[in-house]
């Protein structure tokens, strides 16, 4: 009877779920751009950070410093010098390969064009191995071109497009503070991480760094476990630490003056902004949920007005109450529930539509279904539940009088 009281008003009941349906798509469509981000800034560390690295720096956080924190590091830890790099090398280089890393932010021009506020980085050839730098084009450079101070460079996707586009770079030269660089390869595009672009940088050897800005007061290395050597992340990490603690003669009781970044920090930070996220949108995205189900509400109240005479009927014909309370429940919660199916499908149509149309990823995961799902048909059944309860306690002979 649920059913055929339905499909008796199509356009009512369609309107009717229509609420749920938006309210369900809108969940399903934030859960899966939400699970999208995390995907999208899971590939970027990767490509930017590596797998298996990690960073050894004075300062080494992704989370914002509070300025006692900061200072407090500051005072604490000591700058990273090129000596620490060389005693790393020379106690733990067996196991461990490190690589410097120089970063300054410069204009970079060719002929007449400029790009403003590029990431100059000055590091080792091993860098390129230590932090799965792809190169889609050319080559990275060698230890023969660092050491012999070779001004050679690896670009970014972005200033390959300001500088050559539909061209090859490769032989191609750009300017920095004043020298000429011969362009041997180009990295793949990394996109944005936290809001910055980080398709602008151009790689040079450590030493050639130095001599257009001079011998770094402090520096960041970049380390990894050496292939074949057996040694995990945690492995290698522990013989870096162990190896700075010995070096900058620190008691068992003292804490490290010296800061860590791994992989997995960052994947942490990534994804408590992420559970951040979903704290504060998820909760939004109900609202219309809430929303669809007082017009479910309103639709079965004035359905059950309509129906006064038939449901004085069945109740002097010996339905009881729980009967006329089940019917009613039973069609608000069919509405929500198809409402909440052509949700689902809805959202897959837009989620395969914008993924396959831009350069956008999406997935929609089994928790936010089953929550879209469960809260419409929850918002269907309290919905239902007044409008029921009120058909169910009509007096049977006052409901027959009903015009």
């Amino acid at each position: 009877m649920a059913i055929e009281s339905i499909q008796a008003h199509k356009l009512r009941s369609f309107l009717t779920l229509l609420g749920v349906v938006i309210g369900v798509a809108s969940v399903i469509l934030v859960g899966a751009g939400i699970e999208g981000l995390g995907i999208t800034a899971e590939e970027t560390t990767s490509k930017a950070f590596g797998t298996e690295s990690y960073l050894v720096a004075q300062i080494a956080n992704v989370g914002r410093l509070t300025p006692k924190e900061r200072a407090e590091k500051l005072r604490r830890n000591r700058q990273l010098r090129r000596d620490d790099l060389t005693y790393l090398r020379a106690t733990t280089g067996g196991e461990v390969q490190y690589s410097p890393y120089s970063q300054r932010v410069e204009d970079v021009k060719r002929d007449d064009q400029t790009l403003e506020a590029c990431s100059i980085l000055g590091v080792s050839a091993s860098l390129a191995e230590i932090r799965d730098v792809g190169v889609v084009d050319g080559r990275f450079f060698t230890e023969q071109e660092e050491r012999n101070r070779a001004f050679v460079a690896v670009i970014g996707e972005e200033l390959r497009l300001a500088f050559f586009p539909g061209a090859s770079p490769l032989g191609q030269t750009i300017r920095v503070r004043g020298f000429d660089f011969t362009v041997i390869g180009v990295q793949e595009k990394l996109g944005s991480s936290f809001g910055r672009t980080q398709d602008n940088s151009v790689y040079m050897p450590d030493t050639t760094f130095e001599k257009l800005y001079g011998p770094a007061k402090s520096m960041s290395i970049f380390a990894r476990a050496k292939p074949g050597s057996g040694l995990s992340l945690d492995d290698s990490l522990e013989i870096t630490r162990a190896a700075m603690r010995i070096r900058n003669h620190l008691g068992p009781t003292k804490v490290d003056n010296f800061d860590f970044l791994t992989p997995d920090s960052i994947r942490g930070f990534v994804d408590s902004i992420l559970g951040l996220i979903r704290l504060v949108v998820v909760p939004i995205t109900l609202i219309s949920l809430v929303v669809g189900g007082i017009v479910i509400m309103n639709i079965m109240l004035v359905s059950v007005t309509e129906r006064t005479k038939e449901i004085g009927i069945r109740k002097s014909l010996g339905a009881h109450s729980a009967d006329i309370q089940f019917q009613i429940l039973s069609e608000s919660f069919l509405i929500s529930a198809f409402g909440g199916l052509l949700g689902i499908f809805i959202s897959w149509l837009a989620v395969q539509a914008i993924t396959n149309s831009f350069d956008v990823k999406m997935r929609i995961t089994w928790p936010f279904l089953l929550l879209a799902v469960m809260v419409s048909s929850g918002v269907g059944l309290i919905s239902g539940w007044y409008p029921a309860r009120r058909a169910a306690r009509l007096d049977p002979i006052e409901a027959m009088r009903a015009e």
